[in-house]
């Protein structure tokens, strides 16, 4: 049982730091950034293992993480290891966190494909893994998704990386999804959108806007403006690329408040999708425009703002319902392993 190298089986890395970990952000134009998106970034969210696994009945995975000290917040959260098939989860670890660590997780009877989401708030990076009893070979990568947002977008109150929006929509569209949401930030930085174009893309969601009404706050006009400047750097990169814009979701104690700026979250929502929908009036055929507003209903937030596994799961069918039928008229690659061939 030799231990193999993570990087073949590794899925939704967008960049690699200096160290080789995982980075969601460009670490050559991290200076133009935001310093809370260079905190985020550091984490790596939405980073999984994909492999078959023929006659093994167990996977062992070493890791290093960090520690936290018992006074920091991070401290009480479960480090939680999950095995997933492609549509529900068949196994499930919590282990003490630990500076470098090994943890055993059950396969299920069959090849799989199977895919293992280790937890993100300790920022694990991945040493190497073996089969218990059999073979693992890495599942083709499928077409690769970009998903730009806020703490939403980046999974905040689901109860488990996969319960996350964009990992319940990847799944469903048998994408590999890259997780490019960054909790408290994403305000439309262009320097971001810079960064966006210049990743290799097969579709593209941005699901900003929701923190342009609080701490940094936007104007409607101005939030209209930056929208369009947004789109445009990221059609710089990928001009026919399927490009999704989700407006901002439900957020009860914003809709009608005004912000610092004097603009409320319905009129930042509007400025958005008009700036979307003006660019598809101008012939922008592969941008299309999911309104946010009647996603979800109060009862499917958790904290009045961000969703519970309810609410992702349900962010996740109208994103799944509304992408997929542009992506198999134009994404240029097929998935050959249980996904939806894009053709």
């Amino acid at each position: 049982m030799n231990w193999l190298d993570p990087e073949p089986f590794l899925r939704g890395v967008a960049w690699r730091g200096t160290s080789g970990r995982p980075l969601r952000a460009d670490p050559a134009q991290l200076g133009r950034l935001p310093l809370d998106i260079v905190e985020r970034a550091a984490l790596p969210v939405g980073v999984r293992l994909e492999f078959t696994a023929e006659g093994a009945s167990a996977v062992e995975i070493r890791y290093r993480a960090e520690v936290p000290e018992p006074s920091q917040p991070l401290a009480p959260l479960a480090h939680t290891f999950s095995v997933w098939t492609s549509e529900r989860q068949v196994a499930e670890t919590t282990v003490p966190p630990a500076g470098e660590a090994l943890v055993r997780l059950q396969l299920r009877p069959g090849a799989g494909p199977f895919t293992v989401h280790p937890p993100q708030a300790v920022a694990p990076r991945i040493l190497a893994l073996r089969g218990i009893g059999g073979t693992l070979r890495p599942v083709p990568a499928g077409p690769r998704w970009l998903v730009h947002g806020d703490s939403i977008t980046e999974g905040w109150w689901s109860t488990r990386p996969a319960h996350a929006w964009p990992a319940v929509a990847g799944r469903a569209l048998g994408l590999d999804t890259v997780n490019l949401g960054y909790a408290g930030s994403a305000r439309g930085e262009l320097a971001t959108a810079g960064q966006l174009a210049s990743l290799p893309a097969d579709a593209l969601t941005l699901a900003f806007g929701t923190n342009c009404w609080s701490d940094v706050p936007s104007s409607a006009p101005l939030l209209y403006e930056t929208t369009r400047a947004f789109l445009a750097l990221v059609r710089r990169g990928h001009p026919r690329t399927p490009l999704l814009l989700l407006s901002p979701l439900l957020h009860p104690a914003a809709e009608h408040t005004p912000n610092a700026l004097g603009a409320t979250l319905s009129a930042l929502r509007a400025a958005m999708e008009a700036a979307a929908q003006e660019r598809v009036t101008d012939g922008d055929s592969h941008l299309y425009v999911l309104p946010g507003r009647n996603l979800l209903q109060p009862e499917d937030l958790a904290d009045g703002l961000h969703p519970n596994d309810t609410g992702h799961e349900k962010i996740a069918a109208a994103v799944t319902k509304t992408l997929g039928p542009h992506l198999k008229k134009w994404a240029p690659r097929a998935y050959g392993t249980g996904g939806p061939r894009l053709t």
